[in-house]
């Protein structure tokens, strides 16, 4: 594209550009359709299939925040939380319809997102960390100690949550659990993965890179930290609200400090700024955390503490991005002459 194309020249090679980043190649598709193959394989824990899709979503909503915008947070369970807390007072006060109460916890989670991206705009380094990190031991410290309001330790108690469409009941065995977390995460990983390639995505990228550059071409820099925030608030709201609908039950844990961390963790071994990141962490850490307890459920998360060092020492960007430029530098030596 020169500089003495027509508007209408520079347009059309500006949708094609971005038409391009939107296609989906096959790898992308395979993996979708193993998750959803799942469910056939024999024997199969579709309880704990559709942990991995919650938190393969809530993994993805972090991601939005460090991968793609360079916000690192310690406090992300606080909006998964929200989330989990809305659809559980849903459903303990009348409203049972599970999709529209969904909706409404990542409204909710969103607009409290927003709020905190306008807080932190101007802060950077460690005392973003710390800021997020206090944001989210308040919340959770009210929530603890309310306990005729949220049930404390016990949990909150008498929710109920009718059938998807009405028609698919929720049942001990997570046959509804399973595709219920499924098609959410997939419909919101179509339309994370839309905004990502957007123009607004890139920007977001581009600030991550280099903010100051993109100060200089006009970029509205901190008004995008406030809408990355209410995207990554929306989504892990959305988990969280999946989490207390397939279980029924939202206990304060799910505000934890402990919560944030493992989601962290979830990134990093999978590799944060590439979308499924999230989810290839959430199968190694949710199977390895479930085999590893079984075999020594006091010492379990010694092992993951030391995965963890065996991936930050070996696979530096994470787990997807090693494999990624390992299949560009083979493709490269395959073609060449």
């Amino acid at each position: 594209m020169s500089a003495f194309d027509s508007p209408e020249q520079r347009a059309a090679s500006g949708t094609g550009y971005f038409a391009s980043l939107s296609r989906w190649n096959i790898f992308e598709i395979l993996f979708w359709l193993a998750l959803a193959g799942l469910y056939f394989w024999p024997h199969a824990d579709l309880v704990l299939m559709s942990q991995i899709f919650i938190w393969g979503l809530f993994a993805m909503s972090l991601d939005v925040l460090l991968g793609y915008r360079g916000i690192p947070s310690l406090g992300h369970a606080a909006f998964f939380g929200i989330g989990a807390y809305v659809a559980g007072y849903c459903g303990k006060f009348g409203w049972t319809e599970p999709i529209s109460a969904l909706v409404l916890a990542m409204l909710v989670a969103a607009g409290v997102g927003w709020l905190t991206g306008k807080l932190v705009q101007r802060v950077a380094g460690v005392a973003l960390l710390m800021v997020t990190l206090g944001l989210n031991l308040i919340l959770y410290d009210l929530v603890h100690r309310s306990t005729e309001i949220t049930g404390g330790d016990d949990g909150l108690q008498g929710i109920v949550i009718d059938p998807v469409l009405g028609l698919f009941r929720f049942d001990i065995f997570g046959r509804t659990a399973f595709w219920y977390a499924l098609i959410v995460t997939f419909v919101l990983f179509v339309a994370t993965r839309a905004i990502i390639k957007s123009p607004f995505g890139l920007a977001l990228t581009g600030a991550r890179e280099n903010s100051r550059r993109m100060i200089m071409l006009g970029a509205p820099v901190e008004g995008d930290v406030s809408r990355a925030f209410a995207l990554a608030a929306a989504l892990a709201g959305a988990a969280g609200a999946l989490l207390t609908q397939t279980t029924q039950f939202v206990a304060p844990s799910s505000l934890s400090f402990q919560r944030s961390a493992d989601v962290l963790v979830i990134l990093i071994i999978g590799g944060a700024g590439r979308l499924y990141g999230g989810f290839i962490g959430a199968l190694i850490f949710l199977f390895l955390r479930d085999w590893l307890a079984a075999i020594s459920p006091v010492y379990w998360y010694f092992w993951i503490g030391l995965l963890l060092v065996l991936v930050v020492s070996f696979f530096r960007k994470g787990i997807l991005p090693t494999i990624e430029d390992f299949y560009t530098r083979w493709r490269g030596r395959r073609g060449a002459p």
